[in-house]
């Protein structure tokens, strides 16, 4: 039986969070970045909610993705757009999912090549178990104990919808 959770409390709960991660610290103006594709659909979320003046950046990992030659390139790859400047900004970035910790180091090592940022917060809408680097989220929405044989499935941007399914 698959369980679902509400993505509308999930990412009232981030932004508040986010609000008061970067006030402690005295970031006024963050710039956000979302991994392509759930990243994005939560980042475009949250940075609408937080009232962001700066554009949306998307990144596209997938040529740094530590499993590229296994799995090959898919065939609708979209370059990254990071329409601001890297070097000497806070970013916030957001995926949808952290589970091993490839995709966000894939994710910081095209932050790197575009620049050196200040500092990087870590945003996710569920994390799970699993982790093969040692990766963490400075913001999570939900946390899953999960077994190996489920996976957490968002689905939208229309309606977003989280649930946890059992793998094929």
């Amino acid at each position: 039986m698959n369980k679902r959770y509400n993505v509308e409390q999930i990412l009232q709960d981030m932004t508040r969070a986010l609000r008061q991660r970067m006030q402690a610290r005295g970031i006024a103006e963050p710039v956000m970045i979302g991994i392509h594709t759930g990243g994005v659909w939560i980042a475009e979320e949250l940075h609408r909610r937080l009232g962001l003046t700066t554009p949306l950046g998307g990144l596209n990992i997938s040529f740094y993705r530590d499993d590229f030659s296994r799995a090959g390139l898919h065939p609708d790859v979209k370059p990254s757009n990071l329409p601001f400047e890297i070097d000497g900004a806070h970013l916030i970035l957001v995926d949808d999912v952290l589970y091993t910790g490839r995709t966000i180091r894939a994710a910081m090592n095209e932050i790197f090549d575009y620049g050196r940022p200040d500092s990087i917060t870590l945003a996710v809408l569920a994390e799970r178990s699993g982790r093969e680097l040692p990766i963490q989220a400075d913001v999570v929405g939900v946390r899953f104990d999960i077994d190996p044989h489920e996976q957490i499935k968002l689905t939208g941007p229309q309606n977003m919808q989280l649930e946890v399914v059992q793998s094929l």
